[in-house]
């Protein structure tokens, strides 16, 4: 099951993806800082590098914006395209949290959903 599920919107795809703060529980102490680095592997297995970051004051809503727009234009993503985190056992550093991530677009016919198809993006390289 996803840690977190999400229907894209204009500015998730163009700006920064906000997070729900239930999502960001999991995570490491920011250890006094608002930023840190979460990492997420592809179905590639390409490993991705985005930095999470939270208001400095006010409501500390998590976004995450450096890494997450390259990701967004290697996978072309569009408004409506969906995005799933799952969380995974990292296997070089147990401590550090490791997330698999998946996208899907919804497929339509008539106008009508009739599920999502998973996103497949060129390889690395």
């Amino acid at each position: 099951m996803a840690e977190f599920s999400k229907l894209l919107t204009k500015t998730d795809i163009h700006k920064r993806l906000s997070l729900p703060i239930k999502f960001f529980k999991p995570l490491p102490s920011f250890k006094g800082s608002h930023v840190q680095d979460l990492q997420a592997i592809d179905e590639s297995g390409f490993v991705w590098t985005f930095q999470c970051s939270t208001r400095k004051k006010g409501h500390p809503k998590p976004v995450l914006s450096k890494g997450w727009l390259a990701f967004a234009r290697h996978k072309e993503l569009k408004n409506g395209d969906r995005v799933k985190f799952f969380k995974e056992k990292h296997q070089i550093v147990p401590a550090t949290p490791l997330y698999r991530i998946e996208t899907d677009r919804e497929i339509k016919i008539f106008g009508v959903i009739f599920g999502y198809s998973p996103i497949v993006a060129p390889f690395h390289e």
